[in-house]
């Protein structure tokens, strides 16, 4: 099943072959997979528009600003949308509010697409009925003058008086009746140089505008034969063949745009040859010229950009990268580039040592587009923020302190506050062992074992000899029933305790766990023995090895083998940890 990164690809793909229908296909199935994917919103939106469904293009549009507030480019889909429905104060609206968040050149373009197109609606609709330029003629009176209908009507001074009244006619006043006076319809006839009175003639009549004569029609030498049915067989004319289409020439101006675009393709494969040659200041004047030739393709700045990351010019880099995104979005650049510079910015920040800003922009470039390098770099910068707060935080003395505070709260039986107080020395020296063995002293006193053994393993981690650490462990072991594991664990202890200052507590634990093991196999067969420990994957792993398996063969019929084997310290592990589980029974 694709995912909705796959299927967002596919949509773009479509939208960008204006197959639309199968773009909205491919982004509602990425919706259905990433419902909180405000990208795919906006996309949809996009395809909806290219369909002219301005309804459910503005509901994508809304619902991509409710996953996003602050995107700008939901705004922009929003206003496009109640562009096409012909809501233009809304449309402003959103614009505006996107601005307001982006300065964007797309969002800029789209509030004055709205804008003059409000204005055309206005002036159009105020000369609907397109009088306005019929008496705008100045030549008007003359017409007048010279066709012989309204020529008789010129005597009239109040006529005249009229028709003068039409001729400044405005797009403001175009539509003024033009009153009950039947002349007024010649006037308008001459106007328009059509003869309106024809229109009123009796059918039959052969009259005639004035000003036009009768003319005989040209004598035939032959009559024409009258159809008859013989006629009816007789084959048609055959249709005139089709004129060839003429070749439409390229203009001037479109010559010198081929050329320009074919130039620019050339300097940036030469930019391409030397990048790949590390010959960078050569690649940096080839694509610049590229750039300079043919200003619609942001490939040569994002390439531009990736020279000048490699000569470790990162200021350069992030501004030739950053004037590619406002290039790309006035230029509606496929989301693929406009992530690809938005990363490339990112990565720039990241080796200026600037983690804040390389986030801000790697999450930027996988709203456009979600690409897996992109997204480990970003998790990569992430634990580098962590870690740079952790670092900030720690203060060894504030760790001593809070930890003295968790032994005062641990004593006076407050063992959740105690918890709390350890955590906080944690995080102001994670390098000390003793917050975690203390912690783990709380949790269990909260009967949380889970919690307590993984800060007894923490503390044995963070300082291996740390002897109170491993007592510690056996300890919450013991209470776990986990005798074997806590037998292994006083061992492990008595090793660590080089100077002996342990060595009455471990022998004493030692002594109480041996009677817990005895009291639990006491009345055990050697098979119930067996099947108990192999219950253990340590255990079952020791027994399936193969070396193993012949040492315990051999110690069945020569027991002081093992001594020797014992010598070996992987495989006297083993043994003890056999011996423990008790399948090595000792006298």
């Amino acid at each position: 099943m694709a995912d909705a990164n796959t299927l967002k690809d596919q949509g773009n793909k479509a939208f960008a072959a204006k197959d639309y229908d199968k773009a909205l296909e491919f982004f509602t199935a990425a919706i259905v997979i990433d419902p909180s994917n405000h990208v795919l919103y906006s996309n949809r939106s996009a395809a909806n528009a290219g369909k002219k469904l301005w309804n459910p293009a503005l509901d994508d549009a809304e619902k991509c600003i409710s996953l996003n507030p602050t995107w700008g480019k939901g705004y922009a889909r929003k206003g496009a949308a109640l562009h096409g429905a012909h809501r233009y104060a809304e449309a402003t609206a959103a614009y505006e509010k996107g601005l307001e968040f982006e300065d964007s050149p797309a969002l800029r373009k789209g509030l004055q697409e709205v804008k003059d197109a409000q204005a055309k609606d206005t002036s159009a609709g105020a000369d609907a009925l397109g009088f306005g330029k019929l008496f705008q003629d100045p030549n008007l009176i003359g017409k007048l003058a010279s066709n012989p209908r309204t020529q008789k009507h010129l005597a009239d001074p109040a006529f005249i008086q009229k028709v003068c009244t039409l001729i400044p006619i405005s797009v403001n006043n175009a539509d003024r009746p033009l009153g009950s006076d039947p002349r007024m319809i010649d006037v308008l006839g001459v106007a328009m140089g059509v003869d309106l009175q024809g229109f009123s003639r009796e059918e039959g009549s052969d009259d005639l505008p004035p000003g036009l004569r009768k003319t005989s029609p040209p004598s035939s030498p032959r009559s024409a034969p009258t159809p008859s049915s013989s006629s009816a067989n007789s084959k048609p004319a055959p249709a005139p063949a089709p004129e060839p289409e003429k070749d439409v020439e390229m203009s001037e101006e479109d010559a010198e745009e081929v050329k320009a675009k074919a130039d620019a393709i050339a300097a940036k494969e030469k930019g391409s040859q030397f990048y790949k040659q590390r010959r960078f200041d050569e690649a940096v004047a080839a694509f610049s010229e590229a750039w300079d030739l043919w200003p619609k393709d942001i490939t040569f700045l994002t390439n531009l950009g990736a020279v000048y990351f490699e000569q470790g010019e990162y200021d350069k880099c992030i501004e030739t990268c950053e004037k590619a995104v406002e290039e790309g979005r006035s230029q509606r650049a496929d989301f693929k580039l406009l992530a690809k510079a938005l990363g490339r910015i990112g990565s720039a920040y990241s080796q200026k040592g600037d983690v804040a800003s390389a986030k801000k922009y790697f999450q930027k470039s996988l709203a456009e587009h979600r690409d897996a390098a992109i997204l480990a770099k970003l998790q990569s910068t992430e634990k580098a923020l962590a870690e740079a707060e952790r670092q900030a935080y720690t203060d060894p003395a504030k760790s001593a302190t809070a930890r003295e505070e968790g032994n005062t709260a641990f004593k006076a039986g407050d063992f959740a506050g105690a918890v709390k107080l350890y955590t906080e020395s944690i995080k102001r020296d994670p390098s000390d062992a003793r917050g975690y063995n203390n912690r783990a002293a709380a949790y269990m006193k909260l009967m949380a074992l889970a919690e307590a053994l993984k800060d007894a393993n923490e503390a044995i981690k963070v300082d291996p000899s740390f002897v109170k650490a491993y007592i510690r462990k056996a300890s919450i072991l013991h209470t776990m029933r986990e005798y074997s594991k806590a037998l292994e664990a006083l061992q492990v202890a008595s090793s660590a305790d080089t100077a002996n200052a342990h060595t009455n507590e471990i022998q004493a634990q030692e002594m109480k766990t041996q009677q817990e093991l005895f009291s639990q196999r006491a009345g055990e067969t050697e098979e119930q023995t067996l099947e108990r420990a192999m219950k253990d994957p340590e255990v079952a792993g020791i027994m399936s090895d193969p070396v193993m398996q012949q040492i315990l063969q051999q110690a069945q019929s020569n027991p002081g083998a093992l001594q020797d084997h014992m010598k070996n310290p992987l495989i006297r592990d083993k043994i003890v940890k056999l011996i423990n589980a008790g399948i090595i029974r000792t006298r």
